[in-house]
């Protein structure tokens, strides 16, 4: 869970005033039949609190609260809404995968510009991949696949290490669930500039040698598929605990950090992908627009 303040008017770019994060996994949460158990539900219903009260200390005047893949592919994801709403008085607005893959889009072109050209977008998730391309703010292709690092990890990566059987399995499943979307983006043509978003891809970007988060948002971040297909087969023999020590891993995202790598891996090598750039903005941003661009409409 992210609560983002910014200080935004329409026209003017979102100032970020204060991050407040918790770590959830919902993705991991889920029981055998698709469905968040009660541990999870109790840990959102409290996160959405401390967020509440986080917003009322900093002064929010507008709170835009959304959830995604987590919540909106659980079998019982009505009743954790509804219970959400109950017991905290917020209704989160679940966004469709297609609805996700273009907000992200849309935070991507306004942070390179008009001159970046034809985008293809790549952000990892906790419950998703997203992926878009176009030459305008909407994209003229946009998916969202069930490949999100939160999920394969739970389902398919068990052990730590995972056994090399397990990992070459997942690295099929995910090759194969790519493939199928990579002839909807072809038809459009090469993308003139390839971006990716997502704390997985920025924790891949920085252990292969980009930039820390202190040296600022304007830095250029990039990460090469050659220096990605190196690390994967080492993040493979790792422990969680290990992948910790890395530069840039958050404790939080060790665990998911191979699968995640094997995601961005298949989707760089399907798009004939050699070389991306690190957009800092991603989703949040993206929704932060979409209300400013209504609200300077109204």
């Amino acid at each position: 869970m992210h609560l983002l303040v910014v200080d935004a008017h329409p026209g003017a770019r979102p100032l970020p005033a204060h991050s407040h994060k918790a770590e959830l996994r919902l993705a991991q949460l889920l029981d055998d039949d698709g469905a968040i158990g009660p541990e999870g539900i109790d840990k959102l219903i409290g996160v959405v609190h401390d967020a509440l009260q986080a917003a009322e200390d900093k002064g929010v005047e507008d709170l835009l609260p959304f959830a995604t893949s987590a919540v909106r592919e659980a079998t019982n994801a009505d009743d954790v809404l509804a219970r959400v709403k109950a017991e905290t008085g917020v209704e989160l607005k679940v966004l469709t995968g297609a609805e996700e893959a273009r907000l992200t889009f849309l935070a991507a072109r306004r942070w390179f510009g008009w001159s970046a050209g034809k985008l293809l977008v790549l952000d990892i998730g906790g419950g998703s991949l997203e992926i878009a391309y176009g030459i305008d703010e909407d994209p003229d292709a946009a998916v969202s696949l069930p490949l999100g690092a939160g999920r394969l990890t739970a389902a398919r990566l068990p052990g730590d290490p995972p056994a090399p059987e397990a990992i070459r399995a997942l690295r099929r499943h995910v090759r194969a669930e790519i493939a199928r979307t990579v002839g909807e983006f072809s038809r459009f043509g090469a993308p003139d500039h390839v971006v990716a978003t997502s704390k997985t891809f920025k924790q891949l970007a920085r252990i292969a040698g980009a930039a820390r988060s202190a040296d600022g948002l304007y830095v250029q971040r990039e990460l090469k598929r050659e220096s990605l297909q190196a690390w994967v087969p080492r993040l493979g023999a790792m422990t969680a605990d290990q992948r910790r020590d890395l530069p840039g891993v958050s404790e939080g995202r060790s665990n998911q950090l191979l699968a995640g790598a094997l995601v961005a891996e298949a989707a760089m090598d399907l798009f004939a992908v050699e070389n991306l750039e690190i957009c800092p903005w991603a989703l949040r941003e993206g929704v932060i627009l979409r209300r400013l661009d209504h609200m300077g409409t109204a």
